[in-house]
Order: structure tokens, then sequence, then C-alpha cells
């Protein structure tokens, strides 16, 4: 292995292992197999440039543009063009990554939820890291600075991660870097031959240490030594210091957010984080118990915030201001005076793990009695915490309203207001066209929004053959609601995510709710919500109702009495029922057999549909790895195959050119080596060879029909003069300066050329052909050589052993 290839490979290793320390920062580790194999790749990318060889510049520039259409294929390839080649489409989504990424480190707390923004971030890190780390230790040739950027890289990791196994992580990481020096090290040494090692004491028998090579080892075991010791230093000297603890959002923050969640907490500022992992656990631990004064609990969800900003990535809440919480809260927006409501009283009870930074309560709240340090935001009318505050072991009070609307009055609702039109129908421009072609084809006929918003809740729950499956990648983006659509398999992230969308596309103002369904009956008025309870739904803005509650996903809570053709008559102490069961089991509900067939039986999986599958759906972290592997090789081969013959060419000239040999042997291969490049040099420039000439009139014909200055003529003389002497001379000596002649020739050949020739004298060298030659004379003799061995087989007597 050359000294060049142990660097590469050094270079790379290190930049693995220090990416490593940010593994703890979020909770899945899958993107790291990704940064391993697009750091392979880009190491394998600068390795084939230095060989060719690129200049230093060229080559980082070649490395960060493969790097760029890597990230473009992980990331941006359905906005890219052709998949990989980032247009503006690619480069704004990029943007709205990043943008999201940023959002997302300052509102999660470690492990943070490996987003979209959050992936790229990581990902696309690693890969800036790996460049520098490369450029500096083997394209420049300077091991040293290139542990600043490990450092860097590292230092956000230690500066992030609560502390548990940071020791871990700077082994690795100064392990790696360890490596490199050692790497550049013997890389330094084997330029200068054998090392000397000094004076040693006789080995046994007398024998000399170097005889054995034993002085060359000195070094290493002097740099190994030191670099122990100074790793040991650095492990030691950290426990003297004070600790700098914290997290993402760790104590040490300001603001409003939460403080690091203890052992088995729930601290998601996005409940959506935890929603899928919620609804997948085996134990259906309790969250919420509460008692309650209102006749029905169907409607009861505990809200806990609105999601409603939509970019193309995510959906999350918009950056509000907050205030203080009022002791009577506001109107809810929207909400007029003729609208049937009643008042309610809920006791509620957090336990003692759980620890939310929002505030789960009954939606429209009118009066939170609580205690703790709580802001409220007036637009999503939710209550935070502040600096810190979570729900662990919170007992608090709630009085909200039941709106009861009827279907006449939501059908009857003017516009919205223009701001409420303006923020909340917004949707990118990266959203695909079959979501709002869809949203038109399911509503056709509806007269007003309200038709439209029922037409749409009752396609996703009952008739457009849909079912519900937890163990779907939970994917919130433009991409994933398509697919969405496309498959229709998904749980309450997708039918309300979905439905939000389509309902904008129409005008309808819409946002996504995240909280929990009402939970299972315990006895005594009291109600139990479990984790499995964790719910998103959809809210829509009527003028005069304003934000109201619809139900898309099959077989969770239950559809709300005004988006019913035919109210059911059921018993109010069974209108729980429907989240008990749905808690139980979200992935496997029974269908009913009834023979009615009515809205609320289709949606509970009745009238005979079959029970919605528990399969593995696609996930939303990019493609397969081998799929990602397969592509950027083909990317490389698109790129690579179209320069072989302009880096075959600058390979063979370096080779031709390369020092003069110490034999005589040597001498005559370099002299014709150089002949041979610099008729190569000439054909490449419209001269083609002609082997029926001389030396001497192969050199007088370049310079005629190359229109040569006197200065490259002369050094065409030079090398043919070269030639006659190493074949017709009796004792062939060695000719200083060939290298130069041929490349003063070349020089003067490009110079009288036309811009065209010169264009394919370098993409598209005419003696390229020769690599066709060699082969077909190398296939030839094997045939031949086959041929041969054939027919002796076939000569031999019978009886004739091998």
């Amino acid at each position: 292995m050359s000294g060049g290839t142990r660097l590469s490979i050094s270079a790379t290793l290190a930049t693995f292992l220090a990416t490593c320390a940010l593994l703890p920062l979020v909770d899945k580790s899958t993107w790291i197999v990704q940064a391993a194999i697009l750091l392979v790749i880009q190491a394998a990318v600068g390795a084939a440039a230095r060989r060719v060889p690129l200049a230093r510049a060229l080559t980082v520039t070649v490395q960060a543009v493969v790097s760029l259409l890597l990230l473009t294929l992980v990331f941006a390839r359905e906005q890219a063009l052709g998949m990989v080649l980032p247009g503006p489409e690619a480069i704004r989504h990029f943007g709205d990554l990043l943008a999201a990424g940023g959002d997302d480190v300052s509102r999660y707390m470690i492990p943070a939820p490996l987003s979209e923004g959050i992936r790229l971030m990581l990902v696309g890190g690693a890969l800036v890291i790996g460049l520098a780390v490369d450029a500096l230790a083997v394209t420049f040739r300077s091991a040293a600075p290139a542990g600043l950027p490990l450092l860097a890289l590292y230092s956000v990791a230690a500066g992030l991660s609560e502390g548990g196994t940071d020791w871990l992580w700077f082994l690795l990481a100064a392990g790696g870097y360890l490596l490199l020096l050692l790497a550049e090290g013997r890389d330094r040494l084997s330029q200068w031959g054998r090392v000397f090692g000094g004076a040693r004491r006789p080995g046994p028998g007398g024998r000399s240490p170097m005889a054995d090579g034993g002085g060359a080892l000195a070094p290493v075991r002097t740099g190994r030594r030191i670099g122990v010791l100074a790793l040991g230093i650095a492990l030691v000297v950290p426990l003297a210091l004070p600790a700098l603890d914290g997290g993402l959002l760790g104590p040490s923050g300001k603001g409003v957010g939460s403080g690091p969640g203890g052992g088995g907490t729930i601290s998601a500022v996005n409940p959506l984080v935890s929603l899928q992992n919620s609804l997948n656990q085996p134990e259906d631990r309790q969250v919420l118990a509460y008692r309650t004064d209102a006749e029905q609990t169907a409607d009861l969800y505990m809200r806990i915030v609105a999601l409603d900003e939509f970019d193309g990535t995510s959906w999350r809440p918009s950056v509000r201001s907050i205030t203080d919480v009022p002791s009577q809260l506001p109107t809810p927006p929207g909400l007029g005076p003729d609208v049937r409501r009643t008042e309610i009283e809920t006791r509620i009870s957090a336990a003692d793990w759980y620890a939310q930074d929002w505030l789960p309560m009954p939606y429209p709240a009118s009066e939170v009695s609580i205690d703790g340090r709580w802001r409220f935001e007036q637009v999503g009318r939710t209550l935070v915490g502040d600096h810190g505050q979570t729900t662990r072991g919170k007992q608090y009070t709630v009085k909200s309203l039941i709106v009861q609307p009827t279907p006449q009055q939501l059908a009857n609702a003017g516009e919205p207001p223009a701001d409420i039109a303006r923020e909340f129908t917004k949707v990118p421009e990266s959203l695909p066209d079959v979501v709002r072609a869809t949203a038109r084809k399911v509503t056709e006929g509806a007269s007003n929004n309200y038709e439209r918003a029922v037409k749409l809740q009752d396609w996703f729950a009952a008739e457009g053959g849909f079912t519900y499956n937890t163990q779907v990648s939970a994917g919130s983006g433009s991409a994933a609601i398509a697919r969405f659509l496309k498959e229709k398999e998904g749980f309450c992230v997708h039918f309300s995510f979905s439905m939000a969308a389509m309902a904008r596309t129409l005008g309808i103002p819409a946002r996504v709710a995240v909280g929990f369904t009402p939970g299972s009956p315990e006895g005594s008025g009291r109600y139990s919500v479990g984790l499995r309870d964790a719910h998103a739904w959809p809210e829509l803005y009527f003028e005069g109702v304003g934000w109201t509650r619809f139900e898309p996903t099959p077989t969770r809570g239950t559809v709300p009495e005004y988006t019913q053709e035919d109210t059911p008559a059921d018993d109010p102490s069974d209108s729980a029922a429907p989240s008990a069961d749905a808690s139980a089991a979200p992935s496997a509900a029974e269908p009913s057999t009834s023979q009615s067939c009515s809205l609320i039986e289709r949606k509970e999986g009745g009238c005979n549909s079959a029970a919605p599958a528990v399969v593995g759906g696609a996930s939303d972290d990019g493609p397969p790895f081998g799929t990602i592997l397969l592509v950027s090789l083909a990317v490389l081969l698109v790129l690579v195959v179209p320069l072989l013959p302009m880096l075959w060419r600058r390979r063979i000239r370096a080779r031709r050119l390369g020092a003069a040999g110490r034999t005589d042997a040597d001498v005559v291969g370099r002299t014709l080596a150089a002949w041979r490049e610099l008729t190569d040099t000439a054909w490449d420039h419209g001269i083609p060879p002609d082997d029926s000439q001389t030396p001497r009139g192969t050199a007088a014909r370049i310079v005629r029909l190359g229109l040569l200055e006197p200065d490259a003529a002369e050094s065409v003389q030079r090398v043919a003069s070269a030639v006659e002497q190493v074949l017709y001379a009796p004792q062939p000596r060695p000719v200083a300066g060939l290298g130069e002649d041929v490349r003063r020739a070349h020089d003067g050949l490009r110079a009288k050329v036309s811009r065209g020739t010169r264009l394919r004298a370098l993409l598209a060298p005419r003696s390229a052909v020769r690599v066709v030659w060699a082969l077909s004379e190398r296939g030839e003799s094997l045939r031949v050589s086959a041929r041969t061995r054939w027919a002796a087989v076939r000569s031999r007597p019978s009886g004739q052993q091998g």
C-alpha cells in the first residue's frame, strides 16, 4: 500500500471516528452509515484525482462538487435535475431543510429526533469536515492542522451531549487523529529511505538491531509513547476541571424551553416526535388521569399544541409571542354568539414520569388553574412551560367549552378574515400536484367549504380504501403526503397532515392539532389516558364557529356529530369506547359485523372490511443504503467515463516523462518513452504518426506541420537526436532534460492550433486509441495461446499422461 493511500484511509477513518461523537445527539443512528458511505466515496474521488494527478486546488474542487452531488441525491433528488444535479429548486430545498434542522435543534432535547433537517446537518457536516481533513492531511500533506476540524466536530458533540460517555467519543476521535499523524510520519520518513535510529545496544549474538531494520522502529515507538502520554493527560486533566453540563435546551439556556428530561421521561417540544413511538409501546403506560362534569367525553380530546406552519418539509408550530396566563382566557377566534356551547370543568393529573413542555387540556379552554411557570400563546390557545417548567406530576383544573355547531351553521359560514386566510391556506411550492388534483376530485360536487371538509373526512375515514398502520414511517413532508395518497397506508399523522394540506389547497384554513383522544373510563367518573391514546387530527376554520375538529383517521377517536348525516342515538356512557378500543390495539382493530354500515361503523372497520395489516412501510430517512451506493457509483461513472481519455493521457504522460533510470536499459526505455510521448502529443494536435520515417525525418515533419517556433523546434530535434543515439550508438548515454524538451514541444504545438483542436487534444486525444490497440493485441495473444494449447492437447496420444 502506498503512503498516499495509507494517509487517505487514515484521514477518512479519523473523520469517521470523530463523527461518531455526534451519535448521542439523536435517537436513531442510521445516519452514521450514510455518512460513512459518502465519506468513503469522497475520499476515493480525492485519491483518483491525486493519482491523475490534478492540481491541488482542482482536486479539492472535484471532491466538493462530488460531495454536493451526493448530498443532492440523498436529500433533494426529487427537486434536482436528473436526481443529482442541484438546480434552483434543489438549492431552495436545501435551505428549507437547514432552516428546519436549525429550528429542530433549538426545540428538541437530547436525544433529538432524526428529522430530515437534522440528518442533513449531520451528514453534510461530516462531509464538510471530511473534505477539510482530506485536503489538509492528504492533498496538502499537512496532517497536524487537520486536527482543527476534527476538534471542532468533537467540540460540537461534547458541548451538546449530556456527558455520559464523552470519554469514549474522545478516545475514538483522539485515536483517529493519532493514527492520522502516524500515517503522515511514516509517509514522510519513507521518502528519505531507511531511517537511522542512532546507536543501539547489540542484540542477541552481538548483532546490531540496525541489521534487522530495528533502528527504523525507534521514531515510531517514540511517537507512540508521546501519543499515549498526551492522550492520558487529556483524559486525566478534565477530571479536575468544572463540568460543562446541558443539552440542546439545558438548564443553562434562557427563555422558554425545557430542561433535560430524566430517565424514562417524554420531553419533546413537538409531541409529534414521540407520537409514533407512543402508539407502538408494548405497555400502555398512563399519561394523564382526569375527572370531568361533562355528560359525554367523546369530544374531550386533550389537545397539546397546534402545528400551523407547513414548509414542505414538516408541519410545526409557528414562532409566536407569548404572554402571562390571563385569569379568563379570551373568547376563541371566530366563535359567534349563536353557536350552542356548554362550559365544563375537568380536573387533570399528569404522571410523575411525563414531562411535556405544553399543557394537555380540552379545547377551547376558557380558564386554567395550575401552579408553576406557564405562559399563554393566544393564536394556538396553548400553555407552554417557561424556563424548564413541565407537566411532570402536575395537577390542574381546566374550564373549557364544548362547542356544538349545527351542520347548517357550518355550511353557512362566511369568508374567513384576511389574516387567517392568508396564513392558514399557505402551501409550499414543493407540494406535488397530485395533492391538489386529488382534493378537487374528492370534493367534486360540493357547494361550500363545509361539504368539502366532510367529503375529505369521509374519503379518508371510510370511502378511500385507506388502512391504519402505526408501523409506517412518520414522514411529514410533501413527498410523504404524496406517497401516502398513493400507498393509502399510515396512521393519524398521515391522515391529519394530508387532510389539512388538501383543505388548504381548496382555500379552507387548516392546521393540525396534536394531543390525546379522550381515553378509557376507569369507574367512579375517572378516565385514564395512556401512551397509545396519542393522536393527531386536523382543525379547519369556519367563520362564526372558529377552529373545528375533524376526524379522518379510521379506527381512532370519534367522528364529530356535526359531520354525520344521521346522528346515532348511542348511550352517552359508551361515548369513549371507540378511543378505548383503539388504545388497546391501534394497529389491529377488529371489524364490526353490523349490517347497517353507517359512516361511524365504516370508520371503525365495520361492513366486513379487512382489518388493517401491520407491515413495515417505506422509510422517510432517505433511500436504502444499497441504492445510494449504486446510484453514487453510477453518478461517478457518468462523470468519470467521458474524462477517461484525458485521465489516461495525463497519467501516461507522467509515467513517460518520469525520472531518468540508472542502468543502460533504463536509459533506452526512458528515451524511447519520451519519443513516444512527443509523437503522441503531435498526433493529439493533428499530426498523425508516420512509422516509415526515421526519427530525424519525423522531427522535421513535426516542426514543419506544427509551425513550431525555434525554441520548440530545437527541443524536438534534441529528442530525435537522443533517440538515434540510443538506437545506434554502441554505448547509449543518458541525455538530460528530455522531459522538459517534450513539454516545450507540447506548448509550442498547443500555441499554434485552434481552440477546438486544443480542447479535443485535452478531452479526446487521438493517441488514446492506443489503449484499444493494446487490448486488441492482448486479446489476440490470448486467443493464439489458447489455440496453441488446445492443439497440443488434441495432438497428444490418447494414453499419454500429462
